[in-house]
């Protein structure tokens, strides 16, 4: 595997093998600096929704050219990944184009990248085109300014693996809130989904006077308040899936109100903004998965995947592989219960095998709380890697603060992991220490829940007497 030679200053105890790839991103680029010439990379999404990234590589007869390939192709994995997009240009070296046309094609070694950002998330074939740097359009990124509305009677509701909460919101202020245990990864039939949904919104609806909009949260990709892919429809048979798909759509219609659903990790970043009164948020939740969610420094959601879980952080040969999309070095090993128990053999500590997930990472954290040697490490190695993965997002997203959630940062956990990346970015990245601010959540941030943030995000039209009184009181 042809990249740079780098070595951490900041040691994983128990993975002596990890190659951060911010370091290896780094060092490309200082080598490459005053040699290089340029590649361009643009992702589309929809209509006039682009990203246009450049790239500086090794020419073609540089005697470092050989990194290129690999440089180059991570850097789009990244992209695809945080960004998404359907159709993929690139204007750069030829030989850097014919290995992106066959890595990521039906038969090569993104097959699974192909299938996802083609047919399942974007619904149309995913393309790779190569052309002049002239024909890749200016980056324009399309953020949505949702979230903060408090006006109005509002419902907001969350919808989880394990349960499902809904809130009454009136002018800000929730007046009622319930949480409800249930099942959908088991169902099969999506009418059990919307019936469970209606449920939660007519039972919050009971508490006000009538209800102006709702929003929601929901784990999942979803696009235009349509989810793609999500875990919470995991048992619906492919050819009923188009009802999932329109879920949503059919509720706003029934209800007759503004209704916004967007994934639950940009709620978790609006909150966490709502509650700081800033922006420039990129929330980690460190959970069964690692899920992600930003909110851009000018308070927009910018329509991004942010599924980081599949966005490379590991540039090592050996790095373990993810069981999904079978690529090497992915978040969800590094940043998830996964990382826990895959590195639980080599902290010395036996899970025991017939137990739920939750209860094996409950057993490890017992242990952590109780200062086992091993437990101590586990957590001091995920710290290292948060801490080199925040700098490689850092990259890529304008970032003010990091929210770091999730079960794994339960008890003296979340502390382990705050001290691991202080210890990185002194070491490393002496410049984000004043960029970025960490945050576990405290009483502050947990007071704008998600159900809250969530009721935020439609906003309400204005009615006609509403708009003939500001008309009145706006006249000299």
């Amino acid at each position: 595997m042809f990249q740079p030679s780098v070595t951490p200053r900041i040691h994983s105890p128990l993975d002596p093998g990890f190659i951060p790839a911010v370091l290896v991103n780094h060092e490309f680029q200082r080598l490459a600096k005053n040699v290089g010439e340029t590649a361009v990379i643009g992702l589309e999404r929809a209509e006039g929704d682009t990203s246009r990234i450049e790239l500086t590589v090794f020419p073609d007869k540089h005697p470092l050219a050989k990194w290129n390939i690999r440089y180059v192709e991570r850097i789009v994995k990244f992209l695809l990944w945080q960004r998404g997009g359907h159709k993929l240009s690139f204007s750069g070296s030829p030989k850097i184009a014919a290995h992106l046309v066959n890595t990521f094609s039906p038969t090569g070694e993104r097959a699974f990248d192909f299938a996802f950002f083609g047919q399942k998330v974007y619904e149309q074939e995913f393309t790779v085109i190569t052309c002049h740097e002239d024909a890749i359009p200016p980056g324009q990124e399309i953020g949505k300014e949702l979230g903060g509305n408090i006006d109005g009677y509002r419902i907001g509701f969350d919808l989880g693996a394990s349960d499902r909460k809904v809130a009454a919101v009136v002018d800000g202020v929730p007046i009622y809130s319930e949480e409800v245990t249930w099942e959908p990864r088991k169902q099969t039939d999506p009418e059990y989904h919307y019936h469970e949904i209606m449920t939660a919104i007519h039972t919050a609806a009971a508490k006000l006077a009538r209800v102006d909009a709702v929003g929601g949260s929901s784990a999942g990709i979803i696009i235009d308040n349509r989810p793609m892919i999500a875990s919470l429809f995991r048992g619906i048979p492919e050819d009923q899936y188009s009802r999932v798909k329109g879920i949503f759509l059919r509720i706003r219609d029934e209800l007759g109100v503004p209704l916004v659903v967007i994934n639950d990790g940009d709620v978790t970043a609006l909150a966490g903004s709502m509650a700081i009164k800033d922006n420039g948020i990129l929330g980690i939740a460190l959970g069964s998965s690692e899920a992600a969610g930003y909110v851009n420094t000018e308070g927009h959601i910018m329509g991004w995947l942010n599924e980081l879980a599949f966005a490379p952080i590991d540039y090592s040969p050996k790095a373990p592989v993810d069981e999904w999309s079978g690529d090497l070095g992915c978040g969800a090993s590094y940043l998830s219960q996964q990382c826990v128990f895959r590195l639980a053999p080599a902290a010395g500590i036996n899970i025991p095998p017939n137990i739920p997930d939750a209860d094996k990472l409950i057993f490890v954290q017992a242990l952590l709380d109780s200062a086992h040697p091993g437990a101590v490490q586990i957590w001091n190695t995920m710290g290292v890697y948060l801490g080199y993965a925040l700098a490689h997002y850092a990259d890529f997203y304008d970032i003010r603060h990091v929210l770091i959630l999730g079960r794994c940062t339960s008890g003296s956990g979340g502390n382990l992991l705050l001290e691991g990346v202080q210890n990185v970015f002194s070491a490393e990245f002496p410049d984000l220490q004043g960029q970025i601010t960490l945050h576990l959540p405290d009483e502050k941030i947990r007071r704008v829940g998600q159900t809250i943030a969530a009721a935020s995000l439609p906003h309400i039209p204005a009615s006609p007497a509403q708009s003939e009184d500001k008309n009145e009181t706006n006249k000299p």
